[in-house]
This record gives C-alpha cells, structure tokens and sequence, in this order.
C-alpha cells in the first residue's frame, strides 16, 4: 500500500488519466476537473480505501458503431475510479517492467 499512495505514484497516475482525455463517467466529472478535486477529497478518499469502504461508481453505458455495422457496448468508469485503478495497477507495471514479466500476466 505504501507504494500506491506514494506521492511519486499518485502523480504518475494522476498525470496518465490527464494524458488520456477520456470521457466523463455517470458523474459528468471531466477529466481537468479531476486535480482539484482530488486536491479537496483524496483524504476522505484515501480513508474510505484503506478501511475497505470505497465503492466505485456504476459505469456510464455507451453504444459506439462497429466499423461493419452493429454496435459496440462499452461502460465508462468515472475519472475517479479510473485515478484508483490507475493508482493500484501502476506500482505492478512497473514491477513487472524490472521483473521481466509480461504485464498481461496480471490480467490472467
């Protein structure tokens, strides 16, 4: 846990949401609203995933076409979740960068 609410961390998972410019999620949050949000709740947010209590918001559901008709279903996590997930996946990444490990492993 030390490594993922390292400070060098959480900005290298802030900046790879930024980097991104993904859509909003069911909150409307934006992904340049998410610093200063952060900057005013990461406490309360830090609080609530140490003691196991955060839950992640339901995904916003979208229809994109597929290139030969149909459509593709996909479901769009808030910036903040996506911050989280960011923050706990990047310090195995980069293990698996020393390590060796092709980071696909994790997924299996």
């Amino acid at each position: 846990m030390e490594q993922v609410f390292s400070r060098e961390n959480l900005l290298e998972a802030l900046h790879r949401v930024e980097r991104n410019k993904g859509s909003h999620g069911v909150d409307g949050m934006s992904v340049s609203e998410l610093r200063p949000y952060m900057m005013e709740h990461w406490q309360e947010i830090r609080t609530s995933l140490l003691e196991g209590t955060y839950k992640p918001q339901p995904v916003r559901r979208v229809e994109i076409p597929k290139p030969y008709g149909g459509k593709r279903k996909l479901g769009i996590p808030t910036v903040i979740d996506c911050f989280i997930l960011q923050a706990y996946t990047e310090p195995y990444v980069r293990w698996c960068e020393r390590s060796g490990v092709s980071h696909s492993l994790l997924l299996d």
